[in-house]
């Protein structure tokens, strides 16, 4: 069936970008195959877009021009040697060249594995060290990356015995001849690397059924309408980007607009611009230190109703991290005057391991929150010595995607009721058959019938599933459950701190107990200034918690964060009982 007025605004899109709407019928991703997803797509004349730092359109990419150079790049993959199920790894940088390689490896029957960029944290030993650990795990027969990363790539690539070279490189190749491979709905479509993947990297293993299941479902679950326009910085190698942003609006026919991830970090507003400019109805995800950033930008600029037009925001997802509801209304509170909805909010919850989503907010509904109580949360069974009670607010991440289930287990494994706070396991056809020849870490979460152990702990309450944290993370002290996230928070209330200064774990005391250590980036150069700032974290600390804590105070911009930007609390960890994160003295 033809789209709603398609005929009258056929034309609907910035100026020289692809349209946003067309006249093919709209299909949500019933396809068998990704490359099949393509060549429908192609039928039309929606594509992507990609935009500089200060967003002025660089290249629209229709999707007819993207499957004529996958079918090429395909043609020279199999020359060059590339047989089905080979891998091809890839620096998954946002623009043209990337799209084409990796859908040259599907229509090739190879897998595709986006590889990250780099990041400014560590600098160029530990990324090409990451790279090398990546390309161990995966056993590409090729790496591909850009120019201007020749010297990171080839480095890597020289050390895992890989055979390398540009994308520009690829022209090259003379193109075999001959039909291609067909894929089968059960094949493996490529590889996903966790975010966070670096010592010990697991590679999910994604096949073209599951991929397509969980984009009809996320498209179901968005109600996704004739005028819808996807609007992305998310880099390409992290699941939501990858998947929400780029093989999505593939499978979906939607035109979608880019900028790159290091434009969005040193130009955030720039992403507001692009809303702004897009005539019919936008889609765009964030995690929410996305939303912050935006924030607190503003504080220095011009009323937002000057500058932006956001009254067209119909979805603005958040995910891929714990979501903040103080941040989440700050943006709210910042944005309102330019016509931004706090209806428009889609709280998710997924996983690489998922492909990607497992919950999803039914739009409109927004932000909507439950108050915790901390035993509650913490797994306590009895009062906290006469402390007044203090809740947490939990934020809900919506309703299992169509064909998803969720289920709360306790420690014994057994199901928990309505507002049981234990392990969260899914099932449901878009949850990875494996992760890549790693038996041992699959038969680790993956049950034989299904069931997926997310290693992320929740409840449930009415259908709606809320997350209150990483079971490994968990900080265990004198037998009692306490979550990094509210040492932090009680940081983040003192004055100077904001969302990624400060991180907390536990260590191991001179005689073996376990105790909380927490980092935080200082801004302050006085040694005595230092010792009254420790002190006064320390007190806040154990105000709110009950527990008292080594605090460290460490330069800003320290702390790790993984590839998507999240904050990594085991590298933190690491780092700092290494050695490698060094605190300031602080004065007696």
């Amino acid at each position: 069936m033809l789209e709603r007025n398609a005929s009258v605004k056929t034309e609907l899109a910035p100026p020289g970008a692809t349209p946003t709407i067309d006249t093919l019928p709209r299909r949500l991703a019933d396809f068998e195959t990704l490359g099949g997803a393509l060549d429908y797509a192609a039928g039309g004349r929606r594509g992507l877009n990609f935009h500089d730092a200060r967003g002025t359109l660089t290249r629209a990419y229709p999707y007819a021009e993207l499957r004529e150079d996958a079918l090429t790049i395909a043609r020279r993959f199999i020359a060059f040697g590339i047989k089905p199920d080979d891998r091809v790894a890839m620096v998954a940088e946002t623009g043209a060249e990337f799209a084409a390689c990796f859908f040259g490896a599907i229509y090739a029957g190879a897998w595709p594995v986006p590889l990250p960029l780099p990041t400014s944290f560590g600098g160029r030993d530990a990324y090409v060290d990451q790279l090398g650990v990546q390309l161990r795990s995966c056993d590409p027969v090729l790496m591909l990356y850009p120019e201007e990363l020749a010297d990171f790539g080839s480095s890597a690539a020289e050390r895992g015995g890989v055979v390398s070279r540009t994308w520009e490189s690829l022209d090259e190749i003379a193109q075999a001849s001959g039909d291609l491979p067909v894929a089968q709905a059960d094949d493996i479509a490529y590889l996903q690397y966790s975010s966070g993947s670096t010592r010990f990297p697991h590679g999910v293993a994604v096949t073209h059924r599951a991929l397509l299941d969980n984009l009809h479902s996320h498209g179901f679950g968005l109600k996704v309408e004739p005028a819808d326009r996807v609007i992305s910085w998310l880099p390409w190698y992290h699941d939501m980007g990858l998947v929400g942003c780029l093989l999505s609006p593939v499978a979906m026919q939607m035109s979608v607009d880019y900028l790159k991830t290091e434009d969005f970090a040193r130009r955030p507003l720039a992403w507001l611009d692009l809303v702004t400019r897009n005539p019919g109805t936008s889609l765009s995800y964030s995690p929410t230190f996305g939303y912050d950033i935006c924030s607190r930008r503003m504080s220095s600029q011009t009323r937002a109703e000057d500058r932006f037009d956001l009254s067209r925001w119909r979805i603005a997802g958040n995910g891929a991290d714990m979501i903040r509801p103080d941040v989440m209304q700050t943006f709210v509170d910042c944005f309102a005057p330019a016509g931004f909805e706090a209806g428009a909010f889609c709280p998710s919850y997924g996983l690489a391991e998922a492909t990607l989503a497992v919950s999803l907010m039914p739009p409109g509904e927004g932000i909507r929150l439950e108050l915790v109580e901390e035993k509650e949360l913490s797994g306590a069974d009895n009062e906290h010595e006469g402390r007044p009670r203090r809740y947490r607010a939990v934020v809900n991440c919506g309703r299992a995607v169509r064909g998803m289930e969720i289920e709360i287990r306790a420690g014994d494994g057994k199901a928990l009721p309505d507002r049981g706070i234990g392990k969260v396991f899914v099932r449901g056809a878009s949850v990875m058959v494996g992760y890549f020849r790693d038996e041992e870490s699959t038969a680790a979460c993956l049950s034989k019938d299904g069931w997926l152990d997310t290693g992320d702990m929740g409840y449930l309450s009415n259908g709606y599933v809320f997350i209150v944290g990483r079971a490994k993370d968990m900080i265990i002290i004198n037998g009692r459950n306490h979550w990094p996230q509210d040492i932090e928070w009680a940081v983040e209330q003192l004055p100077g701190f904001k969302s990624g200064d400060i991180a907390a774990f536990a260590i191991t005391g001179p005689s073996g107990e376990e105790t909380p250590a927490v980092l935080v980036h200082c801004r302050v150069s006085d040694p005595h200034e230092r010792g009254r700032l420790r002190d006064n974290i320390r007190e806040r600390v154990r105000a709110i918690t009950g527990i008292s804590p080594v605090v460290e105070l460490i330069p800003p911009r320290t702390l790790p964060r993984t590839s998507s930007g999240k904050l990594s609390r085991t590298k933190a960890r690491n780092l700092y009982l290494s050695g490698e994160i060094q605190p300031y003295d602080i004065a007696a």
